[in-house]
């Protein structure tokens, strides 16, 4: 079980995200029996989950690599190229 597959969350820890931040925003607004500050803190832990599922849902749908380690490779090409432009 990886947690990042291709450069993004894999499918069941979006999906984990998405509705373990539903739970709990929905959870923090419906639980009355808690204290304050616990209602406040998952209300606004669930939204932050929520929105990390979705995002990292879209950028799936759009190919989108967010934990990508490309910009190493990109990152070294440049270098090498900026050395060569030095010595001349």
């Amino acid at each position: 079980m990886k947690l990042i597959e291709d450069g993004n969350f894999s499918a069941w820890m979006r999906i984990t995200l998405l509705l373990g931040g539903i739970g709990s925003w929905v959870g923090g607004l419906a639980l009355e029996g808690l204290p304050r500050w616990l209602r406040i803190v998952a209300f606004f832990g669930g939204f932050a989950m929520m929105a990390l599922g979705g995002f990292a849902s879209r950028a799936h749908m759009l190919h989108i690599k967010p934990f990508d380690n490309s910009y190493k490779k990109a990152r070294k090409s440049y270098e090498a190229k900026n050395n060569e432009e030095r010595k001349s």
